[in-house]
């Protein structure tokens, strides 16, 4: 039994370790000149449609939330009737 274990450390050391690394390229330069660019759009919004999806529901979820809190804020300061 320990020399199983022994054998699948040892299997995935070598799957971690002597993997050839993939080369990446360098994505920051084209990043950099879109996000500097002075088209009139707020920073917030210059990633694409995923950063114009994230912003509407954040937005939507603060709405809710805020509005939910005033309920409830609405809803304690009343008495409630007991029957």
């Amino acid at each position: 039994m320990y020399r199983h274990m022994i054998a699948v450390q040892q299997v995935a050391r070598r799957s971690f370790c002597s993997s050839a690394r993939r080369q990446v390229d360098n994505k920051v330069p084209q990043k950099q000149k879109i996000f500097q660019e002075d088209n009139g759009m707020p920073i917030h919004l210059k990633g694409g449609s995923g950063d114009a999806l994230l912003y509407r529901a954040t937005m939507a979820l603060t709405v809710l939330g805020v509005g939910f809190t005033l309920y409830e804020l609405v809803k304690a300061s009343f008495p409630q009737k007991r029957d």
